[in-house]
């Protein structure tokens, strides 16, 4: 059964393979992180430590029972009792729940674990799935946006708690 985790320095092999072996599937529906992102990967991943530290962020994995990282689950910008989620699973891992069990999780320790009262989040409209996964989580829509030019929502979580 996969288990969520926070962030941590022994993670970064396997974080790294996870973002490589999806980077095209995840490209489909995200901006991609571009090719600087895998060049400076650990220096990057010393920097989401140092903000994790800081109580500034906060970034979860799902990782299988074989040490794959099979999802990423993170809230960001956290402060003054509300933060912003964002999700990606494996491609191979889709479609089987994960993602929603894994959000649902991250919504409760949001609230019992960082103080988190209140959840933000954006997807496009043309990724049925993440909206799908926001709706189980009990977000509801708030507005469009655009996200990186795309047509997109903004959803909003109060209660994180009652996930």
């Amino acid at each position: 059964m996969p288990e969520l985790e926070l962030l941590r320095v022994d993670h970064a092999p396997a974080l790294l393979e996870f973002e490589r072996e999806n980077r095209a599937y995840f490209a489909a529906s995200v901006p991609d992180r571009g090719d600087q992102y895998f060049a400076y990967f650990d220096d990057r991943h010393s920097a989401l430590l140092a903000e994790q530290a800081d109580g500034l962020c906060f970034f979860h994995l799902l990782v299988g029972d074989d040490g794959a990282v099979l999802g990423r689950v993170n809230l960001v910008d956290v402060e003054d009792g509300s933060a912003e989620l964002g999700y990606r699973i494996a491609e191979h891992a889709a479609g089987r729940g994960l993602a929603t069990t894994a959000v649902r999780e991250v919504c409760r320790l949001a609230a019992a674990r960082y103080g988190v009262t209140t959840l933000r989040a954006v997807t496009t409209l043309d990724n049925a799935g993440s909206r799908t996964v926001l709706a189980r989580a009990g977000f509801v829509p708030t507005g469009e946006i655009s996200v990186d030019g795309r047509p997109g929502l903004s959803f909003v979580r109060s209660d994180p708690a009652a996930c």
